[in-house]
Order: C-alpha cells, then sequence, then structure tokens
C-alpha cells in the first residue's frame, strides 16, 4: 500500500524578479582590548570634566555680572569698620553740633540694631566715603566709645561703586529731604557750599538748588534760594540760623533786598548779644523785620530840642518748656516773642487761643 504525497501551492517569483546580490557577511563582534577600553573610558571622562567646567565658568559668569550690577544699584552690604569709613568728600547738609534725636537713634540700635544700612562708596586705596547715613554713623561711633563693645565697631553698609559726585549729593540730599527736622538754612548752606566747591563746577547759587534738590517742589527749591541769599549776607552774624522759621527768613531776605543798609543795622545788633539765645536772636530779626529800631548804629537819631514822650509799657519774661516767651504791653498792643512758629499754627487754633487771652484780661 503506498503513501499518499500531500501537494502544498507555493508561488515561487519569477527568477529575473529575484535580486542578484551577494549575500551579506556575517557580523562578527570584535573584542576592544584593555589598552582601547582605558582609552575610550578616559576621553568620556574628558569630555564629561570639560562639560562640568563649562556649566560651572557660564555659572561663575552669570554670578559675576550679577554681582556688578548690585553694587551699582548699591544692593551689596557688608560689615565696614568704623575706622575705615571718611566724610570728607562730601559736604554734609546735616549741621555742625549735638544732635538732640542722637540718643533715641542710639536706643533703638542697642535693642533691634541697624534696620537701614548707611551708604558708602569704596575708594581705590581700600577706605569708604560715606554718602548716606551720617547720624547712623555718628551713632554707631558713640555708642563703640560708651561701651566698647566689638560688635558696634563694624557697621553695615550698602556699598556703591562709580557713582557721579551730583548723584552723592543727591542721594545725601533726597534721604534727608523726607526728614522733618532738617531747617531751610541747612538746604541753604548746603547749596552755597556746593557751588563754592570747585570740583562740582557750579559757581551759581540757583543752580545748585536745581541739582540738589531736583525732587523738591518748585516752591521750597524757591525758599531754599531765599535762605541761601539771606546767609551770604547775615551767615557770618547768625549764631541761631538752623532755628529761623521759614516765613521769617523768607519775608527777611526780601526786605534785605529793597533795604541794604538794614544789614548794617541787624549786624552790629546780633554783635552786641553775642551770648544771645534762639529766642533773643529771632526777636532781633522780627524786629528788624517789623521796622522797630535796632540798638547800635542804624536807628533813627532823635531831634535835638524835642523831647519824645516815652509811652507806658510793662514788660516782663516767662519761661516755658521751649523757651523763655518775652512780653511786652502797651496801650492798645501787646507783643509775644517765643521761640515758636506761629505760623504753622492752625489758624482756628490760634483765634480760639487769642480770643481766650483777650477774654481773661477783658475789664468786667
Amino acid at each position: 500500500m503506498s503513501r499518499k504525497r500531500r501537494i502544498f501551492d507555493i508561488d515561487m517569483p519569477e527568477m529575473e524578479a529575484i535580486p542578484a546580490t551577494k549575500v551579506p557577511d556575517p557580523v562578527v563582534e570584535r573584542r576592544r582590548g584593555p589598552m582601547a577600553t582605558a582609552i575610550s573610558e578616559n576621553a568620556d571622562a574628558l569630555r564629561n570634566r570639560q562639560e562640568t567646567e563649562d556649566r560651572i565658568r557660564a555659572e561663575n559668569d552669570k554670578l559675576a555680572h550679577e554681582l556688578v550690577r548690585l553694587k551699582k544699584e548699591g544692593l551689596i552690604t557688608d560689615l565696614v569698620p568704623l575706622d575705615a569709613i571718611r566724610t570728607e568728600k562730601l559736604t554734609r547738609d546735616r549741621a555742625d553740633g549735638p544732635d538732640p534725636e542722637l540718643e533715641e537713634l542710639k536706643t533703638s540700635i542697642r535693642e533691634i540694631g541697624l534696620s537701614n544700612p548707611i551708604r558708602v562708596e569704596q575708594n581705590a586705596d581700600g577706605s569708604y566715603e560715606l554718602v548716606q547715613g551720617m547720624r547712623r554713623l555718628s551713632a554707631y561711633r558713640a555708642l563703640f566709645e560708651e561701651t566698647g563693645d566689638d560688635r558696634y565697631l563694624r557697621i553695615p553698609a550698602g556699598i556703591l561703586s562709580e557713582a557721579s559726585r551730583d548723584d552723592q549729593y543727591r542721594r545725601m540730599v533726597d534721604e534727608n529731604l523726607i526728614r522733618k527736622d532738617i531747617s531751610f538754612a541747612e538746604m541753604g548752606a548746603l547749596a552755597r557750599a556746593y557751588a563754592e566747591d570747585p570740583e562740582n563746577e557750579c559757581e551759581d547759587v540757583d543752580k545748585a538748588v536745581s541739582v540738589l534738590f531736583k525732587s523738591a517742589s518748585y516752591t521750597k527749591r524757591s525758599y531754599i534760594r531765599a535762605f541761601a541769599s539771606l546767609l551770604s549776607v547775615l551767615g557770618a552774624s547768625l549764631a541761631h540760623a538752623n532755628d529761623i522759621p521759614r516765613n521769617l527768613g523768607v519775608d527777611l531776605k526780601r526786605r534785605l533786598d529793597v533795604d541794604p543798609d538794614l544789614v548794617l543795622r541787624l549786624q552790629t545788633s546780633l554783635a552786641m548779644r553775642p551770648e544771645r539765645t534762639s529766642a533773643e536772636e529771632l526777636a532781633i530779626l522780627r524786629g528788624a523785620l517789623e521796622g522797630e529800631k535796632l540798638e547800635g548804629k542804624g536807628g533813627a537819631a532823635p531831634v535835638q530840642g524835642v523831647v519824645n514822650p516815652r509811652k507806658a509799657k510793662t514788660t516782663f519774661q516767662i519761661s516755658r518748656s521751649h523757651g523763655v516767651a518775652k512780653c511786652s504791653a502797651s496801650n492798645g498792643r501787646i507783643d509775644l516773642r517765643y521761640n515758636l512758629d506761629f505760623t504753622r499754627i492752625d489758624r482756628n487754633r490760634l483765634e480760639q487761643a487769642v480770643a481766650r487771652l483777650i477774654d481773661d484780661l477783658q475789664d468786667d
């Protein structure tokens, strides 16, 4: 019995359709020797190291540029030794003499530290020039002298760089403009000093006011110019210029412009009271403004043969917390001299006070 053969239908391609190509040789993986492996691994390590160094260098460059930017803006703060800080480059706009608010500032620094760093510029020799913060620097120096504590030996300071002289003055002035206790006499004196400094190339006081007090209003700059002019003619004779109220200084400057002879009379009258208090000096200035006869030269000479009747007058002094009030009373008139700018008092409050005075003194 024969076996049956199974037949399968297989579609075979035509011979012309079969590409005549060489059968590729089998790929045989070559084994690398130890030296080649070491060289390859070393190359990979060097490449990775170079990439790491490039990243570090790029980060350092970025940090360096950021540091330069922060220094230009004065945002780099460091602890600067007190003995490395100089204060001679800029004319300060704070007057010499005791600062009544320094004790309050010292107490604040002792209790909570310095909340607002000073501003300095670094010099080529490694020292620093103060730009802002004279009172804070003075408080630190006083605290170190009083306590000897090393924590007051260095002060937090923002370090400025590449700041022009005008920019340094503006920083100092703008910081003090927001303070209420800086006087117009101090600002006028600074404008005069700035104009007289040959390094500033500004010989005109009006221009100095425009440069230094650019952020102030037009009206305020006009007041500063008036005080600068007043100090130019009376500065050496005034012992309490910083206590002159704004209105008194401006009005007195206007009076001196129309009556130049008043300068000599005022100088003489002030010289005759070398130990005068602030209130006494203001009384002399107000008297000149109101046309009263000044002591010394310049008073009206009496006419010979004519005796002027002397008006009855009562004078007295009253000691108060802010000084001595000088009063003079005559028929229909009472004068009060006191170290207080009455123009800054609310008008209604002033009227009520005068009304109470009249009511209290009115005859029954």
